[in-house]
């Protein structure tokens, strides 16, 4: 692995301490007060894995001081499967042959109207890489007509500029996601072949970008399985330390995405099992106890419901990775790669409710920004 590019990003002089850290080093980083990355490696150490039910009664102890019961809820809507990038381990990756769609206005409201009848307020948007048929315009017009009906946007797009997101804001986005993939430069590059997301370092410093443009929020991850697992989960957890201690008055969350099949037939290199990723979530939680960890409809109902509330204070539900789905008269398109929970709105409910955990639809309201009133007023200025 090459030497990580930006100063607050080196995960090396802690890798060792992942992989050998001994017993005794593992329960001093269950008792600190305030963990930094030597105990979150220490946490993520073979060590720390026969520790298990210690790490999981810490994460629970802390989400309930944080976070209560409540589960906040979301649902993903792709926007376009347009894309010029060549991603080995993508399903929108452009030398795939799969049914090519992007959602035109109308469709959209469609598409709205159906997450509204489930429930949902609040909606991810997504698209592919920057395309020209799927550009800034068409999120921002996208952002815009969502924001009339939720409370919350957010995007998993492509990076932007420091403008592009001021205009992202102002037209009702509250958050942005983008995942670095790997945080291994050798890896990455192994991994994007052709296309503007080949470029590592825009990538990287776009969440940095999107908090200097005014989002509330940025999302982070790493696609667990693409590199080597700690490396890249040390590297997360430096970005997400960094973007606090820069955007202080901004927010960060955290997402742990595993590879999945997708219509190209990845095979992911460095495998994540169940028991691994449950205690990376328990390494998050006990290091940023005050952070959002988020888990997707990427993981098994089983899993989804065993770390819901352990950890895990947000969740998608009623996940589609095709163009559109939630209305039946959306033109069908390739999805990104397979879900693995598909239950609907009331059975995940109903399941988070038998745990004693509260389903949370809505926690906060645009109405409190002041740079979203004219969104709300529907006359928004173009930007």
């Amino acid at each position: 692995m090459s030497a990580a590019p930006a100063d607050w990003l080196d995960p090396l002089p802690w890798l060792d301490l992942a992989r050998v850290a001994d017993p005794s080093m593992v329960e001093r980083s269950l008792r600190a007060n305030e963990p930094g990355v030597r105990e979150f490696a220490a946490l993520l150490s073979p060590a720390a894995a026969s520790r298990m039910e210690a790490l999981a009664q810490r994460a629970l102890a802390l989400t309930r001081r944080h976070f209560g019961r409540a589960i906040s809820l979301y649902a993903p809507l792709y926007l376009s499967n347009y894309c010029p990038a060549r991603c080995t381990y993508c399903g929108f990756s452009a030398g795939l042959r799969i049914a090519r769609h992007k959602l035109t206005p109308a469709e959209l409201e469609a598409e709205l109207s159906a997450l509204k009848d489930l429930g949902i307020e609040e909606v991810l948007l997504l698209t592919g890489d920057r395309a020209t048929v799927a550009d800034y315009p068409f999120v921002r017009d996208s952002v815009r007509l969502a924001a009339a009906r939720f409370p919350n946007v957010a995007v998993e797009v492509f990076p932007m500029s420091v403008d592009e997101y001021r205009g992202l804001s102002v037209a009702g986005c509250t958050a942005v996601t983008l995942y670095q993939e790997t945080y291994d430069p050798v890896r990455y590059e192994h991994s994007h072949l052709s296309g503007p997301k080949r470029d590592y370092h825009s990538r990287l410093d776009a969440p940095a970008r999107a908090l200097a443009g005014g989002i509330r929020v940025a999302g982070l991850g790493a696609l667990l399985g693409l590199g080597e697992p700690r490396f890249d989960l040390l590297s997360l957890f430096q970005h997400a330390t960094h973007l606090r201690r820069t955007f202080w008055k901004g927010g960060v969350a955290i997402s742990f995405p595993r590879l999945r099949p997708e219509p190209g037939g990845y095979t992911a290199a460095f495998p994540v099992d169940q028991k691994f990723l449950a205690q990376a979530i328990f390494a998050f939680r006990i290091c940023l106890p005050d952070v959002p960890l988020l888990l997707s409809t990427r993981e098994s109902p089983r899993f989804r419901d065993g770390m819901a509330g352990v950890g895990i204070s947000k969740m998608s539900v009623a996940s589609r990775t095709t163009v559109g789905g939630y209305d039946l008269e959306t033109v069908p398109s390739g999805q990104q790669f397979d879900i693995n929970d598909h239950r609907g709105v009331t059975t995940f409910c109903a399941a988070l409710e038998a745990k004693g955990l509260q389903p949370v639809f809505k926690n906060w309201d645009a109405a409190y920004r002041e740079d979203t009133a004219s969104v709300r007023a529907g006359n928004a200025r173009q930007i």
